[in-house]
């Protein structure tokens, strides 16, 4: 384990055996301290994984790919979902490391590799590496579990990259677009089924226990939700997003009430389904 510790922005941090994480110097409300890039390498391996590699920000981006590039080869990118602060340096990356990128959504496809499928199991950079669909807090969200077998955590029982679906901390904003919450908790119960792997999130420090976590997120939403139902109960039944959040979300910082209301407006949806 790495002496460093998180925030650590253009330093390669090493965090398990077999993960470390490069810390993109992009934060903002929605990516925390920045996003995560994951570089995963198995024992004796000359070659890298990367997931995630970052945003296009000019000034930030082309120096953190650049600095990605420079590690070694990297022979295959993947991908945790559709959202630009994790997918906006893929083509620079692939310029500079002629990598193949792999995705669920087509649009990020670059060379050979294909679309990712739930529960494939992918050979490379001496790991063994699994995709498991946890859609929710997008549509086409996979998380990645890298077994010991290649260099896990010490104790066994290797990790899961999360991306945005279990954060370092705080709690996760379900997409307007096409995410989920009823998707996005059958996700939380899949991750909580996986035992006590650590966390290696998109944003945030990385957590000891995929299981505890995931039970606590769950608890969160239910929390939520009781609250939803309690204000459509004193403001009726038609109320909107906005409304509840005004009587939800006294606990949040006002700047924050448009993002939460992303997050109402899909528990709204879970309740009148």
């Amino acid at each position: 384990m790495s002496a460093l510790q998180h925030p650590a922005y253009g330093l390669l941090r090493p965090v398990t055996d077999s993960a470390s994480v490069l810390l993109c110097n992009n934060p903002g409300k929605m990516t925390l301290e920045g996003t995560n890039t994951w570089v995963l390498r198995g024992p004796g391996s000359d070659e890298m994984v990367v997931v995630d590699p970052g945003p296009d920000d000019p000034g930030v981006s082309d120096e953190h790919i650049e600095r990605l590039a420079a590690l070694g080869p990297i022979p295959l990118v993947l991908i945790s979902h559709k959202h630009t602060d994790h997918t906006g340096g893929i083509d620079r990356i692939v310029d500079l490391t002629g990598a193949v990128v792999r995705s669920v959504g087509s649009g990020f496809l670059r060379g050979m590799g294909g679309p990712l499928t739930d529960g494939e199991r992918i050979d490379a950079a001496g790991l063994r590496i699994t995709v498991m669909a946890t859609p929710g807090h997008t549509a086409d969200s996979v998380s990645f579990l890298v077994d010991n077998a290649g260099g896990g955590r010490p104790d066994g029982t290797g990790a899961v990259l999360t991306a945005d679906t279990v954060l370092g901390r705080g709690t996760t904003v379900i997409d307007r677009e096409d995410g989920d919450l009823g998707d996005y908790l059958e996700s939380l119960r899949r991750l909580r089924g996986l035992g006590h792997r650590a966390v290696l999130p998109g944003h945030g420090p990385e957590l000891d226990d995929i299981a505890a976590i995931s039970q606590t997120y769950l608890a969160h939403r239910e929390e939520r939700l009781d609250q939803v139902r309690a204000a459509l109960t004193e403001l009726g039944e038609e109320a909107d997003a906005r409304q509840v959040v005004e009587h939800v979300y006294t606990d949040v910082d006002e700047s924050l009430w448009d993002v939460a209301e992303w997050s109402v407006q899909a528990q709204l949806n879970y309740l009148r389904r």
